[in-house]
């Protein structure tokens, strides 16, 4: 009899430990709130409504401008009104920029006959600048492309492309912020960039690495403009250009602004998510893809949180940063807040979205150990939705408010998707206007990356843990972003380091 019980013991002892799986009751836990918001976006998604509703209401979002603050505004109101009671925002003083007036003459040495080419200025270049000089082609301007020319450029006007036109193998695209801190390091006295989009498009951004003006003119043509320069050049190898610019600057204030949904768990919930996106936009147009996608979608995960009432584990926080344009301002103001209260060690995961579009999978920014846990995360979502394509990449780059966080070790992740030729185009352009966007492509967004904060938030572990000082140092090196770090005045480890 004794034995017959412990038999029957030793039965439900298994039948128990096989009925406990706990990935699988995590996957069915994940599936049915990923169904709650699936439904809920497709349903009653908010995230193109109102994107259309600020750029025909506000129109671009420059920091610094009174669109900038009726942006900041519009956010604040919006995360009120879904129901969040912790909505606050986080000012800073920026250096603002904007633009006044801007002409390119070209004519040939000792010849008055100037031909104007029409021409937009880059952010944070003089608020007054004329210069005239002979002008010294450095092709895709690259280093090696400036070295190239290295004893030709100074005192001269550097015509560089902003992509890279012609195919190469090697060393990756610069920004064009560096590519002027190359230009000044070489010598030159004004830049004249050239677009690589057809259709006359012109493109404007930031000339500065560090967020202040820079010493020397630097400004945009088409592409169309540049290579008729180009062919001109081939012609009368020694062009002269004329470059004479205003531009306005003074210190203001600018507010990044940030909802707080605290964690539910007593383990988890000093944990912070933080969620971010750029709200502020470039002044030729309204900002729409650049990064209205990104930055509505947020709003729009955030409010799809409240609608379901979701009670995430770990604490998460739905910014909108400014001054992302002129240099990253906002998410270092933050960066800097949370390095004074000792608060920094809080934040677990960051996911940034800039130019976040019809997202089908994550880039898990060169963290080895979060690959496997987004690709299971991802598996959950393909059961609600089997044409979501779980894409993994783990890429790590520069340039978006990521890379703050990135800086102190902090492991981030952001929605990998795509964007039409004919959108992508538009970047920082005169034609980034409310009718490139597209509202199952935008939901997309919302709804996918809603799903994988929340398993975020509410995984028993983050793998990736935030790095020390060196470790953080080798990563970059390992990523090949040292390079860029230093032209871009970002590397904090020494020269020797």
């Amino acid at each position: 009899m004794k034995k017959s019980l412990l038999s029957l013991l030793a039965v439900v002892l298994l039948i128990g430990t096989a009925a406990y799986n706990p990935i699988k009751d995590e996957t069915d836990e994940l599936e049915d709130i990923f169904r709650q918001i699936n439904t809920e976006v497709l349903s009653n998604g908010k995230a193109y409504e109102t994107l259309g509703q600020a750029c025909k209401t506000i129109g671009h979002r420059l920091t610094g401008s009174s669109n900038g603050k009726k942006a900041e505004e519009y956010a604040h109101t919006l995360l009120k009104s879904y129901g969040f009671s912790d909505v606050k925002y986080q000012p800073f003083q920026v250096e603002a920029w904007s633009r006044d007036t801007v002409t390119l003459a070209i004519a040939p040495r000792k010849s008055d006959n100037f031909r104007d080419v029409e021409v937009v200025s880059l952010a944070m270049t003089p608020v007054e600048a004329k210069v005239t000089s002979e002008i010294v082609d450095v092709g895709n301007g690259l280093e090696g492309d400036f070295q190239a020319v290295k004893e030709k450029l100074s005192g001269k006007i550097a015509l560089v492309n902003i992509g890279l036109l012609a195919p190469i193998k090697g060393p990756r695209n610069l920004h064009r912020s560096e590519k002027t801190a190359l230009a000044m390091q070489y010598g030159a006295v004004g830049v004249i960039f050239v677009n690589t989009v057809k259709g006359n498009v012109l493109l404007t951004g930031t000339a500065s690495v560090t967020g202040s003006l820079i010493e020397i003119p630097a400004v945009c043509v088409s592409l169309e403009s540049g290579m008729e320069l180009r062919a001109w050049l081939s012609q009368e190898p020694n062009l002269v250009a004329m470059i004479d610019m205003k531009n306005f600057s003074r210190m203001i204030k600018a507010r990044n602004v940030i909802a707080t949904l605290k964690g539910s768990s007593k383990r988890h919930q000093d944990e912070k998510i933080v969620i971010g996106g750029h709200l502020d936009s470039w002044d030729l147009a309204h900002g729409a893809l650049d990064n209205g996608i990104g930055s509505f979608s947020i709003l729009d995960i955030a409010r799809t949180f409240q609608a379901l009432k979701l009670k995430p584990k770990r604490t998460i926080e739905f910014v909108m940063f400014m001054g992302e344009e002129e240099g990253l301002l906002g998410s270092k103001a933050m960066i800097e807040k949370l390095n004074k209260s000792n608060a920094i060690n809080k934040v677990a995961f960051m996911f940034n979205l800039d130019m976040a579009n019809n997202a089908n999978g994550f880039n898990t920014s060169g963290r080895d150990e979060m690959v496997p846990l987004f690709t299971r995360f991802g598996q959950v979502i393909q059961k609600v939705e089997p044409s979501f394509k779980n894409t993994v990449i783990n890429q790590a780059g520069l340039h978006s408010d990521h890379q703050t966080f990135m800086l102190e070790g902090i492991p981030t992740a952001s929605p990998i998707g795509s964007i039409a030729p004919e959108a992508i185009g538009c970047y920082h352009a005169n034609c980034d206007k409310f009718d490139l966007i597209k509202k199952d492509e935008i939901n997309n967004t919302v709804r996918y990356t809603a799903m994988m904060l929340y398993a975020m938030a509410n995984a028993e572990e983050i793998p990736a843990k935030k790095m020390d000082y060196y470790s953080t140092r080798d990563f970059f090196i390992k990523q090949n972003l040292r390079k860029e770090l230093e032209l871009g005045r970002e590397w904090k480890w020494g020269a020797s380091e």
